[in-house]
């Protein structure tokens, strides 16, 4: 019941998800609003709606609202997951009460002190996306967090994105080791100690985007300011790119020729591509969308959340932890 499209575009990305992905899709929400939303001859028979009384709304305070509304539908759906009725949940509605409601019904991982929220960014190297953690959700850091970021981000690398043996990098204001602040100094040594990951150094803003890393930690302010100017960098992009192409008959046939260049741009740069953020940390696969997804982008989602289930993200990074406290 979440996001600026909410339901129709959820619903229809909900169900390309269900045809293309053949995965079973529970729609939580108003059911009157639901079903007015699935296109005519719809059967009934193949699509499941759960109901739900209430919706957090944009404006409310999070925490608060989700205590307060028990039978909300972000509240049904992590409810879902708690009960393994559902494998895992998507929300493109107000992210602090997704987050709220996956700490609450989910819990944290033993060993995790926060979740962090990872987005994936696309690289100037085809198919070498790097992920970047955290980007909103914890706005102050303490080293360790970083350190768990790392751990978390190199799981969901290796294990959804494939990349063998992620390296891993600290969002800082120099490469040298002594750069940035108390809080930076520290978590780079705690990064450099970790045997379970393999960090190779700082990362300075422009080397986010360079494919030189597959994983960056930084605390949320930071990420998040990243996160918002990467979209808008992409969007201003494909805008100049269409006003700047040839007008008239000449533009018309280059346009055509180009096509499909510029549809693979749209792609590499188009953040509905990735659909949303997995909310590492929490015991549950849990996906965050923009408020602004549309069809394309919740089904993305979808398809990166199956992935997440069926690569054992949330087991692997728990027996990470397992192995690591066993061990020490």
């Amino acid at each position: 019941m979440g996001g600026d499209h909410a339901p129709g575009e959820i619903v229809a990305g909900a169900l390309r998800a269900r045809e293309e992905l053949g995965v079973d899709v529970l729609l939580v929400g108003d059911p009157q609003q639901i079903e007015a939303a699935l296109p005519p001859k719809t059967n009934l028979g193949q699509v499941e709606i759960v109901p739900a009384e209430e919706a957090i709304a944009m404006d409310e305070e999070p925490l608060n609202a989700v205590r307060r509304k028990r039978k909300a539908s972000i509240n049904v759906a992590m409810d879902l997951v708690k009960q393994q009725k559902a494998d895992a949940v998507f929300s493109a509605g107000h992210s602090g009460a997704a987050m709220a409601s996956a700490l609450l019904r989910l819990g944290r991982l033993p060993g995790i002190d926060r979740p962090a929220i990872g987005t994936v960014f696309p690289t100037i190297i085809a198919g070498k996306p790097v992920l970047v953690l955290d980007v909103g959700a914890n706005v102050d850091c303490r080293p360790k967090f970083l350190e768990q970021f790392a751990v978390m981000g190199s799981a969901y690398s290796q294990y959804v994105l494939g990349t063998t043996e992620p390296k891993v990098g600290l969002l800082n204001i120099g490469e040298e080791d002594s750069k940035g602040n108390d809080a930076a100094v520290r978590a780079h040594q705690l990064l450099r100690e970790n045997s379970q990951i393999n960090f190779i150094g700082n990362a300075e803003g422009r080397d986010v985007l360079s494919g030189r890393f597959d994983v960056i930690v930084c605390d949320g302010f930071v990420g998040n300011v990243l996160l918002k100017f990467a979209e808008a960098v992409g969007e201003v992009i494909l805008q100049i790119l269409r006003e700047e192409l040839p007008q008239g008959l000449h533009g018309q046939i280059g346009s055509a020729l180009l096509k499909p260049n510029l549809k693979r741009i749209k792609q590499r740069m188009d953040h509905a591509e990735h659909g949303g953020a997995l909310l590492l940390g929490v015991a549950g696969v849990c996906f965050i969308g923009h408020g602004s997804s549309q069809a394309p982008s919740i089904f993305n989602a979808i398809r990166m959340a199956k992935e997440a289930v069926d690569n054992q993200v949330i087991q692997r990074i728990q027996s990470q932890y397992i192995l690591e406290r066993e061990s020490g």
